[in-house]
């Protein structure tokens, strides 16, 4: 377990909500995928990952998605992969996995935000 990273697994219907947030590197990135590897073990009908929460996202997170992905595809699993900060769309973008993986940006639902 790690301070790093907190993953929260809602479950509405057979559509599993998986939440992130902090930071997800090489030392939290197994929290991340024990997360993702349980809930793929289920009976899922569609898995939704929530990044916005998340501040850091290095090559080991990157990992991780891509390697949920690739088990949510070949299951048949649909996975919406939602992002709001540049910490993840940035390396997503870079690496392509945003275009692969069909990531949304979305706007935080926070309340304290400023209209830039």
């Amino acid at each position: 377990m790690t301070d790093l990273v907190r993953i929260d697994v809602d479950t509405f219907d057979r559509t599993v909500h998986v939440t992130a947030r902090g930071e997800i590197d090489s030392s939290s990135s197994p929290v991340f995928e024990r997360s993702l590897d349980d809930v793929l073990e289920g009976r899922v009908g569609e898995l939704v990952i929530d990044l916005c929460g998340v501040t850091f996202l290095d090559s080991a997170g990157l990992c991780v998605l891509a390697s949920a992905h690739r088990r949510a595809r070949e299951r048949q699993i649909p996975v919406r992969l939602l992002a709001s900060t540049r910490a993840v769309v940035r390396p997503l973008e870079i690496t392509g996995l945003w275009r692969l993986l069909g990531a949304e940006q979305v706007q935080e639902a926070r309340g304290d935000q400023s209209v830039a």
